[in-house]
């Protein structure tokens, strides 16, 4: 019985130390000076969106506007919203920054994917030491897959009419 009191009291404080340390993981942001941004360029097949990122004085969560439009209202859908957000939950720095984002061309998830690497990209230009865990989060690389053209005398990029024998 004792035995097993010391195993429970063991787990406990080795859940108490996870505990600390993952508060401890939460990111502090270094401050950008006041009245300059930093930016970040990213691309996803024919989406552009160019990411502009200052310190945040108002401390609102989450304010990033796209074309002029809050975020969240540019994309309605919520996976779309955590797909353009996904590196500052990764770093947990939510209130820390504001940005402004101008995209255009391609569809919404190209677009959401661009500004995610845009994002990935200007935050490395504030803290380097972020670089490990955006690039083990898969947020660095760039995406080069584009759409294939047409070819003449196919019908699309690759299907061909359909053959016949006589």
């Amino acid at each position: 019985m004792a035995e097993r009191e010391t195993q429970i009291e063991e787990t406990s404080s080795a859940f108490a130390t996870a505990e600390v340390e993952e508060a401890e993981e939460a990111t502090l942001a270094p401050a950008i000076p006041s009245g300059t941004y930093v930016e970040g360029l990213g691309r996803r097949k024919t989406s552009v969106a160019r990411v502009r990122i200052w310190s945040n004085t108002n401390k609102k969560m989450m304010n990033i506007t796209v074309n002029e439009r809050s975020y969240t209202e540019y994309f309605p859908m919520l996976f779309l919203q955590k797909l353009a957000d996904a590196p500052l939950r990764k770093l947990r720095i939510f209130d820390s920054y504001r940005m402004s984002v101008l995209t255009n061309g391609g569809g919404p998830k190209g677009q959401a994917e661009a500004i995610r690497l845009g994002l990935a990209r200007a935050l490395l230009k504030i803290e380097p030491d972020w670089r490990q865990r955006l690039k083990k989060a898969g947020f660095l690389p760039r995406d080069p897959r584009e759409v294939e053209r047409k070819k003449y005398g196919l019908h699309k990029a690759r299907r061909a009419p359909q053959w016949s024998k006589r």
